[in-house]
């Protein structure tokens, strides 16, 4: 019992450093972050960063294979609805959680920093082939489309996807229009007409998986807390006006 505590602190310590680090990449890059300004924002020591991680890139590894944490365990929806919601509240979250949003930039430039990993892509498609599969048992996918095949090629589509918006638009304003212009047309081509016509493609819905998620979320992970909460305070913002 007596190392509860201590354990406590040390999960804690390690999520300030990771959100901490995830600000400064967001911000500056990996080239552009130093562990002295990582740490000045976390407000911790050297000691208590390299107890947890070896070293800078280290450190942006982690935050690259954060990325699904701000997202699935929050969704309750199943089978390809919560394909389609992972994907939607990922291009919203994009704009809000520096940790996904940090997690993005660092996959993209890894290779800058001397990091060929491809594991970040892989989770995501891995996340994605289990809905998928979870759909095919549901008799929700046309015959003949293969849940890893289809799993990959949203998160090759996601990724382009992304990277368009961010010069495209400011900040990526219209990324969850492009998300949803995306599965308008997949959607006929993979899924049975039934599916088609009641999988639920729109902002609207990312209202109400954020406010989901905003019940669910713990205060160590209050940013899908936050997104929830300003997603919900721009649309009342918007109707007053």
């Amino acid at each position: 019992m007596a190392q509860q505590p201590k354990q406590e602190r040390a999960v804690q310590t390690r999520e300030s450093l990771l959100r901490a680090a995830a600000d400064v990449f967001d911000e500056v890059g990996f080239a552009g972050a130093s562990i002295s300004r990582i740490l000045k924002r976390a407000g911790l020591t050297a000691g208590a960063l390299y107890f947890h991680f070896d070293s800078k890139e280290d450190l942006a590894r982690a935050v690259m294979n954060a990325q699904p944490r701000s997202i699935v365990p929050w969704l309750e929806s199943e089978g390809l609805q919560r394909l389609v919601d992972i994907t939607m509240v990922w291009a919203y979250q994009l704009r809000v959680d520096p940790l996904l949003r940090a997690g993005v930039r660092l996959t993209g430039e890894q290779g800058s920093f001397g990091v060929k990993d491809a594991a970040p892509y892989q989770e995501w498609s891995q996340i994605m082939t289990e809905c998928l599969e979870s759909a095919r048992e549901r008799g929700e996918l046309q015959a003949g489309v293969e849940p890893a095949e289809l799993a990959e090629f949203v998160v090759e589509a996601c990724t382009g996807m992304q990277m368009y918006s961010a010069v495209a638009s400011e900040a990526r304003a219209d990324l969850s229009e492009r998300a949803v212009r995306m599965w308008r047309l997949l959607l006929p081509g993979v899924a049975v007409p039934a599916v088609v016509a009641r999988t639920e493609v729109n902002p609207d819905r990312i209202r109400d998986v954020l406010r989901v998620a905003s019940t669910a979320a713990t205060a160590a992970d209050g940013q899908v807390r936050k997104g929830a909460e300003e997603f919900v305070g721009g649309e009342r913002a918007d109707a007053a006006g």
